[in-house]
């Protein structure tokens, strides 16, 4: 099934409408984004089951952008009718654009061409199995209390099990002189963390799950319980590890989290207008191994970031940005790349109409290879097998990355000894690590548990993910 439109933006869209054309009276450039977006999250443990609306994914809302000549200015609101049109135009004339002559000193104002508005009339919508809403709060509650209680029950030594799910459904409309844009949105995703003690010890394992489409996530999500118990019980037994530089294996969500920290944020084109990053001198240079090939786009893959088109109005794309070690391209919103002389990506996201929009990051993942993960473990004399990625930070400016890992499987003489070392922080400069890579398996796995922040803000929805890959790196 497809998610269906938006009742509240198909009979508001003749208001916006009249909008747009008032206000292409006066500027030679005007786009309206329209969003009615719902999100809601669940959680169970042993001691709590909540459910509520997500505020900062919900809500009905507009952003106005005009051009003047030389620059653009953007209104939000969240109230629309006929009655309001001319009072907007106001705020719009009197109030926003005057803002370019009143920038503070030393601040100079940057003078753009007008966007490209080809013609472009679309519609599209995501498929989905179940749909959130119409199962309902009491079913989903239902089936995360199953799940708690299976991981609970795997031993007496777990001490809970606590599962959650969020998911979001969400219209966007976007007009302009040319272009007339809808699309219809549904993900959902979820995880459990598993807590496990001997003593005074306590370990946790966690997992994600992600789709993009409805409650059917839930059913892979029953199906994985047990295994992250039986992690969390293996971790009890876990050392230290002894700091050095070590050929690794990591697992797809390792990989991931190399892809989006080490790489993605790096080239995100608007830390190339403020001159924030590295990779703006490296364009068709390599700066990985042949083996490496990368993507980025709301159109690359079939995961919880992906899009029909961004929230400027530009479509969804597949960008490839390092082509066999070779950087080719940076993601960018539509002014970034008007700045930088680029063609936009379709990497304009906001946080929710009242926001911004910035280049972020989409569906950010590895290409597959042709090796087998029983070789690539088989060929290490001693290393490890890097499984489940806690967090991690970038400097995209120095190409510094670190990022912490929760398991470390030791691997002796090509096989996997059944040690285990934890927690492990990641470390190193991302060109020596891309570089090192020398193996690369055939599956690919992306995932979307989580969300990504611009400056610990700016939260947008974003999946990362790949093959296993063997590299040389940096432990402690």
């Amino acid at each position: 099934m497809k998610v269906k439109s938006s009742a509240y933006l198909s009979e508001i869209k003749p208001v916006l409408l009249s909008l747009r054309d008032r206000l292409l009276e006066e500027y030679p450039y005007v786009s309206i984004l329209a969003t009615d977006s719902v999100a809601r999250q669940y959680s169970v443990s042993r001691t709590v089951t909540s459910v509520g609306m997500t505020g900062m994914m919900s809500g009905r809302g507009f952003v106005v952008k005009v051009y003047d000549g030389s620059g653009y200015g953007e209104y939000s609101f969240n109230e629309i009718s006929q009655e309001h049109i001319e009072g907007i135009a106001l705020k719009i004339r009197e109030g926003l654009i005057p803002m370019a002559e009143q920038l503070p000193e030393g601040v100079s104002r940057s003078v753009y061409a007008m966007l490209e508005d080809e013609p472009m009339d679309f519609t599209g919508s995501t498929e989905y199995e179940i749909d959130p809403q119409e199962y309902g709060d009491e079913a989903i509650l239902r089936e995360l209390t199953e799940i708690s209680e299976t991981g609970r029950a795997y031993s007496e030594k777990v001490l809970d099990c606590g599962v959650f799910v969020n998911y979001q459904k969400y219209s966007k409309l976007f007009l302009s002189r040319n272009r007339t844009m809808e699309q219809n949105v549904m993900w959902m995703a979820g995880g459990f963390s598993v807590m496990a003690s001997r003593g005074e010890e306590i370990k946790r394992s966690y997992r994600s799950f992600s789709n993009l489409g409805g409650a059917e996530v839930l059913s892979r999500m029953k199906d994985g319980v047990c295994d992250t118990a039986r992690v969390a019980l293996e971790l009890l037994d876990s050392q230290p590890i002894t700091p050095g530089e070590y050929t690794c294996v990591c697992a797809p969500e390792v990989t991931g989290m190399i892809v989006h920290e080490a790489f993605g944020h790096g080239v995100e084109m608007d830390m190339f207008v403020k001159d924030r990053a590295q990779a703006r001198k490296f364009i068709d240079r390599q700066v990985a191994s042949e083996l490496v090939t990368m993507h980025d786009g709301g159109a690359a893959a079939r995961e919880v970031a992906s899009y029909f088109f961004d929230d400027e109005g530009v479509p969804a794309k597949d960008t490839v940005v390092i082509d066999h070690g070779i950087l080719k391209a940076g993601i960018s919103d539509a002014q970034s790349a008007m700045y930088l002389g680029t063609a936009p990506t379709g990497n304009g996201r906001r946080e929710s109409y009242q926001r911004k929009a910035y280049t972020r990051m989409t569906n950010t993942f590895f290409e597959g290879g042709s090796d087998k993960v029983e070789d690539m473990i088989a060929s290490i004399p001693y290393g490890f097998l890097l499984e489940e990625p806690s967090s991690g930070m970038e400097d995209p400016k120095n190409w510094g990355i670190q990022c912490m890992v929760s398991i470390a499987r030791e691997i002796r003489d090509g096989k996997l000894t059944g040690r285990i070392f934890s927690p492990v922080v990641l470390t190193g400069y991302v060109p020596d690590l891309l570089k090192s890579i020398s193996m690369v398996s055939e599956k690919v796995e992306l995932g979307g548990g989580g969300m990504c922040g611009k400056g610990y803000k700016e939260w947008v929805k974003v999946s990362d993910g790949g093959p296993y890959i063997k590299a040389r790196i940096r432990l402690g």
